[in-house]
């Protein structure tokens, strides 16, 4: 759980997208680790996330959409957590709105760390009161104790 936290604490957050489209919604949380310096291959990055998307959506059940890829424009996992409260269609499985994002994008090597994550969030998301929680929340710390107690 302490590295869960460790990822979580150094991911990019965006409260509240203004993204309307699946692909707006990537694109917008690519940017997000642009600005914070973490990657300077954005067109690479971006590329192996909608691959990844034309592939098989990544929009789940449970309001949850969890955009992923592994590419050599990281040399470490990278992760960016981000909420819509009226959603995003991300044509998940039980065809609603996805509301919560949690992206990662990893080197080609190294997967289990990023897997193990996703695990973690997806297990925590799943529960309707840790979502609404986090939906609620007004700050990035707020989100980040929600899903480490």
């Amino acid at each position: 759980m302490e590295e869960f936290k460790t990822i979580l604490a150094g991911s990019c957050f965006i409260l509240d997208l203004a993204a309307t489209t699946k692909e707006e919604a990537i694109e917008e949380m690519v940017n997000a680790l642009v600005q914070a310096g973490k990657i300077n291959r954005k067109d690479e990055v971006l590329a192996a996330l909608l691959e990844r998307e034309r592939k098989m959506s990544t929009g789940m059940s449970a309001e949850l959409a969890i955009p992923h890829a592994k590419t050599n424009a990281v040399n470490e996992m990278l992760a960016v957590f981000a909420r819509k409260k009226n959603g995003i269609d991300f044509n998940s499985l039980d065809g609603k709105p996805s509301r919560i994002f949690v992206m990662t994008i990893s080197p080609l090597t190294g997967a289990e760390r990023y897997v193990r994550y996703l695990g973690n969030m997806g297990k925590l998301l799943k529960n309707e009161e840790v979502r609404q929680k986090v939906l609620n929340a007004s700050s990035k710390e707020e989100i980040i104790d929600i899903l480490t107690k």
